[in-house]
């Protein structure tokens, strides 16, 4: 294949992947979506860098070495982070394995990233909530608003699931099982588009039952995102930032009611600390860390294990429930226009 053919399977295959695999087959995720498309423009500004233009625009561009040395342009150049780093590098084999099924000639490319040593990072302990920590959290908002109890149903299925802040807002009308259900349910769509089913206490189940009544009336679309944006309309969901926002509202308004003697709520409280609570509290109502970590989504087992936020030697003993015998159960746009390889593969965004 001369260079030229080359160059224009690579640039369809950026904009397949971007514009059709990812979001049709990955994810819905638009953040997750745009720290693809993100990688990718960062990958061939510094290709351009490299003085690359759209006919040298070939595989060879994907290999091994190229890649380090755009994670060391990465680092120098851009000053980014170990962990940025890692992230992008993450984007650039999510899409060498796109390109590597469709053609078995490219597989080399995804396996030679894949052994890419990653960035060392400062492992950061994210800090669960303790049960008076959530209640006091459930306490703060006004539920004199429409607004205040909308933010109290959220914690309360942020809580009760122990679901990612993406998998809650992303959550719609139709996953939501409580009318008539022996044990009401919610399915979660997780990461790589699984499907998990986690079972509601009924005191959960009655608040979503009053705000869905509230929220979205008695003709219900089940295509209506759950917790919907009130600039938009109820196919608009809400923000991340928009929630992390409110929930550091609540934590500041509890510690100004009580400067002296504030709850145990951290002053950058986020929803990610109400998963790790859910875990650790789990673990202390007698489930397994085995049920723990399908309830959570986790692929590994030792990713649970990092979410339990209980000392040392209780995690051992969390891994010994696994043997318990009294185990719970949980029933065209790569055209060239300008003569730039970044408008070649449409992707002529600048990130600064």
């Amino acid at each position: 294949m001369n260079k030229n053919n080359e160059a224009v399977k690579f640039s369809r295959y950026i904009s397949d992947f971007l514009y059709d695999y990812a979001p049709n087959i990955l994810t819905e995720s638009k953040y997750t979506l745009k720290s693809y498309k993100d990688a990718l423009i960062l990958y061939v500004q510094y290709l351009e860098s490299e003085s690359i233009t759209p006919s040298d625009f070939t595989k060879a561009c994907f290999e091994r070495l190229k890649i380090e040395r755009w994670i060391r342009w990465l680092k120098e150049t851009r000053n980014c982070s170990p962990d940025t780093c890692n992230v992008r590098l993450a984007s650039i084999r999510t899409f060498l394995e796109y390109i590597s099924n469709r053609d078995v000639s490219l597989i080399y490319l995804y396996q030679d990233a894949k052994s890419i040593k990653r960035q060392k990072c400062v492992k950061k302990k994210v800090k669960g909530l303790t049960r008076s920590a959530v209640a006091a959290m459930l306490s703060a908002p006004d539920l004199a608003t429409i607004t205040g109890r909308r933010d109290l149903v959220f914690m309360i299925i942020l809580y009760a699931t122990a679901a990612r802040l993406g998998e809650i807002i992303s959550l719609k009308i139709k996953q939501i099982h409580i009318k008539g259900e022996k044990k009401p349910y919610i399915n979660i769509i997780g990461k790589g588009q699984k499907i998990r089913t986690l079972y509601l206490l009924p005191r959960a189940v009655a608040h979503i039952e009053k705000y869905i009544l509230e929220a979205h009336g008695d003709q219900v679309d089940p295509e209506a995102y759950l917790f919907y944006s009130r600039v938009g309309d109820k196919y608009t969901m809400l923000t991340e930032p928009a929630i992390d926002k409110r929930l550091k509202k609540y934590a500041q308004e509890l510690h100004d009611k009580n400067p002296e003697n504030p709850p145990p709520v951290p002053l950058n409280c986020h929803a990610h600390q109400f998963r790790h609570a859910k875990a650790s509290h789990w673990i202390e109502d007698g489930l397994n860390v085995l049920q723990i970590s399908f309830l959570l989504g986790h692929a590994h087992l030792n990713t649970t294990m990092d979410y339990l936020d209980i000392p040392t030697e209780e995690k051992a003993k969390a891994l010994a429930t696994l043997e318990s015998e009294t185990d719970k159960k949980i029933d065209k746009k790569w055209k060239n226009a300008d003569g730039t390889l970044s408008n070649f593969c449409g992707l002529n965004r600048k990130l600064y």
